[in-house]
């Protein structure tokens, strides 16, 4: 193997490992909460270390590369965003978290016929 393969398949396999902890979250923890945690962080992380392995590994064409890095960027703003917006429209449609979850910050601020939190 070469130099560059190595590193490519390090990359990769950093990015897999991500990816198989968000999907354990995903299954093992408790509440939606603590589920959009573990699939908007290590998700986000995961896609990236593959995303960044493949644009290693094409690292002579400029354009694969490019592309690689829009999609990392794009990754990385968008993923904690739509974790942000799920919790959000959780919080607001009124899942509860789970029990002995402290401390929590908004509870009693939403106004359910104003639709916000105060």
């Amino acid at each position: 193997m070469t130099p560059l393969e190595i590193i490519t398949l390090l990359i990769t396999l950093v990015g897999v490992f991500f990816v198989v902890v968000s999907s354990v979250g995903l299954v093992r923890l408790p509440d939606l909460y603590t589920r959009v945690h573990a699939g908007g962080k290590s998700g986000t992380l995961g896609i990236i270390g593959v995303l960044l392995g493949a644009g290693i590994f094409f690292i002579s064409d400029l354009r694969i590369v490019f592309k690689m890095l829009i999609l990392i960027a794009f990754f990385f703003i968008t993923g904690p965003v739509a974790a942000h917006m799920l919790d959000r429209a959780a919080l607001l449609t009124g899942v509860k978290p789970m029990e002995g979850t402290y401390p929590n910050d908004l509870e009693g601020r939403y106004d359910p016929e104003t639709r916000r939190l105060s």
